[in-house]
């Protein structure tokens, strides 16, 4: 029996969310971010299956508020519109402020600041030379979320 795209397609998201992890340090930074009434959205440039499947698969999707992909409205990151998705699905504004946490320089920290968000870096792609710094550079993802929380002190 030859198997339809549609399934075909279902094992590939299953496959690839099968594939990735958190750390727990991550899940643990997260949880204590959102214990500090912090709101938790993921924005990304992703096909909105296989994104959500891969929160569900790291256990990610118990602290995000809201999931805005690139396919959801068929536009990317640094497009405005998919931050202002976001916002929405998280039950906030874009004009209550916020951080976009990212790795790419122009989708992240270029989007991010069109939103008018302000901005951490992990740092690893090269930097345009041309782009507007970001408020902080971090190495890892728990750097950021150390400075977030520093921010509700």
């Amino acid at each position: 029996m030859k198997a339809s795209a549609a399934d075909l397609w279902q094992e590939y998201v299953d496959l690839i969310s099968a594939a990735v992890t958190c750390r727990p340090e991550v899940l643990e930074g997260l949880a204590c971010l959102r214990a500090a009434a912090w709101t938790i959205g993921v924005i990304t440039n992703g096909a909105g299956d296989i994104q959500r499947a891969k929160l569900a698969g790291t256990g990610l999707d118990d602290l995000v508020h809201g999931v805005a992909a690139s396919s959801d409205l068929e536009i990317r990151k640094l497009d405005r519109r998919l931050f202002e998705l976001g916002a929405i699905r998280c039950g906030v504004s874009l004009t209550d402020g916020g951080w976009m946490v990212g790795d790419n320089p122009t989708g992240d920290i270029g989007g991010g600041h069109q939103a008018g968000l302000r901005t951490i870096w992990l740092r690893g792609r090269p930097w345009p030379d041309d782009l507007p710094a970001a408020h902080h550079v971090v190495d890892d993802v728990t750097d950021a979320i150390t400075i977030l929380l520093a921010e509700t002190e």
